[in-house]
């Protein structure tokens, strides 16, 4: 993405909107990014408003080297006390029902192999009334781009990861596991059926990720 994938994080956590005392669930969450700009919003916005209470989050990964490595970051030193690291499978959580205030996944969801069972557990550790937040990389929303995109996607991604990371299989399923990934309104429909309210969808970069956006009942 060109580094372009931040700006796309930084407009996902505005859209939830965190305020003071908020807590979130993060899953996929790596390194632990979301989950700190989620902190760090819902504090200003408790300074504005006067209200001291503090947000938390827990960082829900499935891959403990990630959350190890976001442990060990050195900007996290002083979130400690405010942010939890959770080794666990987003198509079985380990949160009670009703747990959290709002919910991201960013670049993960396409990953999961059950996605109804990943939603349907996203609506149960929700409170009603929580947010809901999904990035991920999507279909263009003009034919014409699609078609340059993908040549560009199979022809160069896979051999610049080949090139820069040296591993050009997990670029190759990088590529192919997007295009698999159903197109925004067929997302939006399994939102809705995963019992999801107000599902609304933003396009990034003409539709190269989209960020879908519910409501739990």
């Amino acid at each position: 993405s060109a580094g372009v994938h931040r700006l796309w994080k930084h407009d996902t956590i505005a859209k939830l909107n965190p305020q003071a005392g908020e807590r979130l669930l993060d899953v996929a969450g790596g390194t632990g990014d979301p989950a700190k700009a989620f902190v760090d919003r819902a504090d200003k916005a408790g300074r504005r408003r006067a209200r001291h209470s503090e947000a938390s989050a827990i960082v829900c990964d499935i891959n403990e080297a990630m959350l190890n490595a976001g442990r060990a970051r050195r900007d996290m030193a002083a979130y400690q006390n405010r942010l939890d690291w959770v080794c666990g499978d987003a198509q079985a959580l380990p949160f009670e029902d009703r747990s959290f205030d709002a919910l991201s996944i960013a670049f993960g969801i396409r990953n999961v192999a059950d996605r109804a069972a990943a939603l349907s557990e996203f609506r149960r550790v929700l409170k009603p009334g929580g947010r809901l937040a999904v990035l991920e990389f999507s279909h263009m929303t003009a034919p014409a781009l699609q078609k340059l995109y993908d040549s560009y996607s199979f022809s160069v991604i896979p051999k610049l990861g080949e090139i820069v990371a040296s591993d050009r299989e997990s670029y190759q399923y990088l590529v192919e596991s997007i295009r698999r990934f159903p197109k925004q309104e067929d997302f939006r429909q399994e939102l809705d059926a995963a019992g999801f309210t107000a599902v609304s969808v933003i396009n990034f970069s003409g539709g190269i990720a989209a960020l879908h956006f519910g409501w739990a009942a």
